[in-house]
């Protein structure tokens, strides 16, 4: 298992559009990927999981991944969630 924090950085935070996206990269993975804001947690490939964390430009985010392609998996995450727009 592998994680890492990133703070999110754009303006409209996590809204739709992008959320659709990480859901559809992550589900790429054979790893299981979830991302943790204060106390909520939900599914990399949930896209109504992701929505329901509410993130916010400033948002911290815990990525973890855990299977046989986790450390390609959580780089992928955390290099998307880092370059929001």
């Amino acid at each position: 298992m592998v994680s890492e924090e990133v703070v999110v950085h754009s303006a409209t935070g996590l809204h739709l559009r992008p959320a659709g996206e990480l859901a559809e990269r992550t589900s790429k993975y054979h790893s299981r990927i979830y991302l943790t804001s204060g106390n909520k947690e939900a599914s990399g490939e949930s896209l109504l999981g992701l929505l329901s964390l509410g993130i916010k430009e400033g948002t911290r985010i815990k990525v973890t991944c855990e299977g046989m392609d986790e450390d390609e998996a959580l780089k992928s995450t955390v290099d998307f969630l880092k370059t929001l727009k």
